[in-house]
């Protein structure tokens, strides 16, 4: 009895396990920069939840179609990626909608930026936020995107035309004068200088400030048709947030339509600049969003007196 166990002990041990190459595989790693450092992720994703409208917008420049979106993309050209799963909004993510998909990586950024440690219990997820440098982290982001999802050619490509388009607008901005940026919220209106939330538009275009002083602050500082007057802007580049989240009540348009703005340098040589509300408002940093614009003020210079 006790030689029976022996062999049959033996046998057990000797039964061989059948053990695939794929067995021993290690997923590729790649190492990108983020809002909040340096972040080692499995390379090439290729179920991708996104939460922030300035990544969704590179990503779909650089060709990389996400699984998982937010409820309201709000920018038109965007309209095809409505067959991606909804995981929640810009500002909050639905947890139970995001499980169900299973990402291999969650990005959030700007909006959703608090809620990556809450995205992070369903899977990897990183904060792809870009600040006031819009520019720089903008290509940033471009680089790290084209490292991660394999599209470095593409990356480079991009950002190549990103420069050339830098170098014509700025080119095209000598000798343009002054421009003032603003906001405007309805009947109020706002304005942005240099290290501000919009001011890095005086950097991508190249037009020194009307007005020096002015808050950094996200909300920038309130002012009045006085002020704008007073400033007197050879340019005025206008954001309408009504436009950009799609709110009903006075265009950017109808408001700055008054007596003291119209006497200002910009209006009398029809230099307001209607920037496109979502790419500066929803999706500031996006790609394809600097793009446009700077596309925009190219086309404001080509015809203008100088």
């Amino acid at each position: 009895m006790k030689l029976t166990r022996t062999f049959a002990l033996l046998a057990a041990v000797a039964v061989p396990v059948c053990v695939t190459p794929m067995s021993f595989a290690m997923a590729e790693e790649v190492t990108i920069d983020t809002a909040r450092g340096p972040a080692t992720l499995e390379a090439n994703p290729k179920s991708v939840a996104v939460f922030d409208m300035a990544a969704l917008d590179t990503l779909d420049a650089l060709g990389v179609e996400p699984t998982g979106r937010v409820d309201k993309i709000l920018l038109t050209r965007l309209d095809h990626l409505d067959g991606a799963a909804v995981v929640g909004t810009l500002f909050e993510p639905d947890l139970e909608a995001l499980a169900g998909l299973n990402p291999d990586l969650t990005i959030v950024g700007g909006r959703s930026a608090t809620k990556l440690e809450d995205v992070s219990q369903v899977g990897p997820a990183i904060d792809m936020t870009i600040s006031e440098d819009i520019i720089a982290q903008s290509r940033e982001r471009l680089e790290a995107y084209g490292k991660l999802f394999d599209k470095q050619d593409k990356a480079q490509e991009l950002d190549a035309a990103l420069q050339a388009k830098l170098d014509k607008v700025h080119a095209e901005a000598e000798g343009q004068g002054t421009a003032l940026v603003v906001l405007t919220n309805g009947p109020k209106v706002s304005a942005y200088g240099v290290g501000s939330r919009f001011g890095w538009i005086h950097d991508a275009v190249g037009l020194s400030q009307a007005a020096e002083g002015l808050s950094v602050a996200s909300h920038g500082d309130a002012i009045s048709f006085e002020f704008i007057a007073q400033t007197n802007p050879d340019w005025l580049f206008v954001i309408d947030r009504g436009a950009a989240i799609g709110a009903e009540g006075q265009s950017a348009k109808e408001t700055l339509d008054n007596p003291l703005v119209a006497e200002t340098t910009a209006a009398q040589k029809d230099q307001i600049v209607y920037l496109n509300a979502g790419d500066a408002y929803i999706a500031g940093g996006g790609y394809q969003a600097l793009m446009e614009m700077l596309d925009q003020v190219d086309t404001a210079f080509a015809s203008s007196d100088g």
